[in-house]
């Protein structure tokens, strides 16, 4: 049983799904890549019983078969070839013989039987989304996803219906990122999804980012799962069994100071005073006055760092501390050309958005003792 294809074709493909499988396996089938081949197309399969993720090519084949490889090995082979080189599979009992030019390697197959199936549950809402405005929505709030939390409902980013918008929210209880998208919808959607945090990363590196003439993609939701339907594929995810917390109470609404200042001159400055910062604890002290911002970092080892700049704020004195990488990871994602800070004193939280309208996007950090 021969399958020919080449490594332009097979290559992007295996990228695609090999991501998913985990070096460390309960099952052995699940370091492997299910390979389905029927009527001159093969699907590839990869899952590790959380995330699923399917993609097709055209081959040339002589029959319709099933069967797995080790992931990291036909990959690793894969990336080894010539960019043209021509590939043929031939599929011998529980070995596979892949033939290139001169080359012939042979690689240990599993039954395709014990291959697990991660069905998602019947869709009850569904949306159509650009592929670039999705992928704008997840790398605008990913970031603040928590990381092994206790808290296992943060390890993760809410997918939210809102009246003709679909809203994610991220946060890890020292700060939050908040981003609307636009869905032309008419209906309202009922969406609460709590989406874990390697499905977000796994979604956003699939999604296509280049212009709107991508095809788009159907988000399906279900009770239990969400479903990336894709032009030549799909992505499946369980979804979070839990209640993510109202964050509404901790988006500051009265906020009393308003400091307007160039994002890029305050990513500079910020990026510079860091480095004199605590390496554990990484804060910043803010010094607010009429139009100047002094920031100030000190560490340990009794090394200082001081800058200005200038800003736009007509305010009473003000000094609080931030954690600089939240900052700088808000900066880094952040539209427009000012950023715009609204402060209420030193132990309030900070409402960040920019000046472009189209953003859509705020963010709330928390200040820390310095």
């Amino acid at each position: 049983m021969k399958i020919t294809t080449n490594r332009n074709e097979l290559l992007p493909a295996l990228l695609q799904v090999s991501s998913v499988v985990e070096k460390r396996q309960t099952l052995p089938v699940l370091a492997n890549i299910l390979f389905r081949v029927e009527k001159g197309m093969m699907t590839l399969i990869a899952t590790d019983l959380e995330v699923e993720v399917k993609t097709r090519i055209s081959v040339d084949a002589e029959e319709d078969m099933d069967f797995t490889l080790p992931a990291r090995k036909i990959v690793d082979i894969c990336k080894a070839l010539g960019d043209e080189a021509k590939l043929e599979l031939d599929i011998q009992g529980d070995k596979m013989v892949l033939k290139s030019g001169r080359g012939r390697y042979t690689l240990s197959t599993l039954p395709a039987a014990d291959y697990p199936n991660l069905e998602a549950a019947v869709a009850t809402q569904k949306i159509t989304v650009a592929q670039n405005k999705l992928k704008r929505l997840l790398e605008k709030t990913q970031f603040a996803m928590a990381q092994q939390d206790v808290r296992y409902y943060l390890n993760g980013l809410l997918l939210e219906g809102r009246p003709g918008k679909l809203r994610a929210v991220a946060t890890d209880g020292h700060r939050l990122a908040l981003c609307d998208l636009e869905t032309g919808t008419a209906e309202d959607l009922d969406i609460q999804a709590i989406v874990p945090r390697k499905a977000v990363i796994e979604l956003n590196r699939l999604l296509n980012n280049t212009d709107d003439d991508v095809p788009e993609v159907e988000l399906q939701f279900s009770s239990s799962h969400m479903q990336v339907e894709f032009p030549n594929g799909s992505f499946i995810s369980k979804l979070v069994d839990g209640r993510y917390p109202d964050y509404a109470k901790v988006t500051p609404t009265a906020n009393t100071l308003q400091l307007l200042a160039d994002r890029d001159l305050m990513k500079g400055a910020l990026t510079r005073t860091a480095i004199l910062s605590n390496e554990k604890f990484r804060g910043v002290r803010f010094k607010v006055e009429p139009g100047v911002l002094h920031l100030m970092a000190h560490n340990p080892e009794h090394e200082e760092a001081e800058e200005d700049l200038e800003v736009e704020y007509q305010g009473e004195e003000l000094t609080i501390g931030f954690n600089v990488s939240y900052l700088l990871d808000v900066l880094s994602v952040l539209d427009g050309d000012t950023v715009n800070m609204g402060l209420i004193d030193a132990t309030a939280s900070c409402l960040i958005t920019s000046n472009n309208e189209d953003d859509g996007a705020r963010y709330v950090v928390m200040p820390m003792r310095i």
